[in-house]
């Protein structure tokens, strides 16, 4: 399991999410596990439940989705045509090791966190939605496995809440995850700024569940201080599933996966140190240049002396207490003027 190590290099460490991608079909999930690894991801996120794990089969009215991509849905028949059987999630897993990633999931319940446990998983993800369950992030904690846990919708109150069910089980390997819990996400909406005061309030590592299009949120995200980077995958938007409409393609995730890595190498670190570039550049500064010929003995004036490029002579920060003092030595045209002007008068 990379996640710490690529925190702890200053790399992003980057998660594609299945979710409902694989559209019923275990070789969609298969591909999607190797389309990712091709595309740079460092970890392949499932999700660990069932409809009945999740709510019951009820259509009174709190029951029913309204508005956004699954207008009119009951949660119970979203849940059932979006899960992820459990009896995939072994070869999922090998499929991962196969190709160099991790497996992730995220349980919903003590029954999916027991039958994650059997799989043999090193860390666990919590939804934003169960940000809440405190008996579940508990019973998760207490398996002593790292966590990354998205906070969408979450309060101050309510995320520190989360971390102290961990830390009543001993577990402080968690990681923050800044999510707009909106499908698709808004730009409007998704206040990426919170990431540093997150990192400084709560002393964990945050990064950003993003559900927005495109890759702008998360090169925003990078540059505010995120160390994760979640996003969710489909092969392509001719296979529909209840999430693929807010999902990136492989080629976009692709693309996603460059941009971040670049943002991370752009954002650099707090450093007023002259790059080797920069050091070489050095010589294309301004300096003081005679720009007629000046005999000793001579008044320094605005027209036999000029700032202009290369780099040769003193710096133009000398110009004004140069004029009106007389030259110590003869200078050719385009000769740079020396320091010993200023020093000895």
């Amino acid at each position: 399991m990379k996640l710490f190590d690529k925190i702890k290099a200053g790399e992003i460490y980057i998660i594609a999410e299945m979710s409902a991608n694989h559209a019923g079909k275990l070789e969609n999930a298969l591909r999607i596990v190797e389309e990712a690894a091709k595309a740079g991801a460092d970890c392949v996120k499932i999700q660990t439940y069932t409809a009945d794990t999740l709510t019951i089969d009820c259509d009174d009215d709190p029951y029913v989705i309204k508005g956004g991509l699954w207008d009119g849905y009951n949660y119970y028949r979203l849940y059932q045509e979006a899960f992820t059987p459990w009896e995939w999630q072994q070869q999922i897993k090998e499929k991962c090791e196969e190709v160099g990633v991790d497996f992730l999931s995220t349980p919903f319940d003590p029954s999916a966190v027991d039958f994650l446990e059997e799989l043999g998983v090193d860390f666990y993800k919590i939804a934003s939605f169960e940000l809440v369950d405190i008996p579940l992030i508990e019973y998760v904690a207490g398996k002593h496995k790292p966590i990354i846990m998205s906070c969408g919708m979450g309060s101050v109150e309510e995320i520190q809440e989360a971390l102290d069910a961990c830390s009543r089980q001993g577990n402080e390997d968690v990681v923050l995850l800044k999510c707009c819990s909106q499908y698709p996400a808004q730009y409007e909406d998704m206040n990426i700024a919170v990431i540093p005061d997150m990192t400084k309030r709560f002393g964990k590592p945050v990064g950003l569940s993003d559900h927005s299009f495109g890759s702008l949120a998360p090169v925003v995200a990078v540059s505010m201080g995120a160390k994760v980077i979640e996003k969710h995958v489909c092969l392509n938007k001719e296979i529909e599933s209840a999430d693929s409409g807010f999902s990136m393609t492989m080629e976009e995730f692709a693309q996603m996966v460059k941009d971040v890595r670049n943002a991370q190498i752009i954002k650099g670190k707090a450093t007023y140190e002259l790059t080797e570039h920069e050091k070489n550049g050095l010589g294309g500064r301004r300096s003081l240049v005679a720009v007629k010929p000046i005999a000793e003995g001579e008044e320094f004036t605005g027209e036999n002396v000029r700032s202009i490029r290369p780099a040769i002579g003193i710096k133009p920060k000398y110009y004004y207490d140069l004029l009106g003092k007389k030259a110590k030595k003869a200078y050719r045209f385009g000769e740079p003027i020396v320091m010993d002007e200023i020093a000895y008068h």
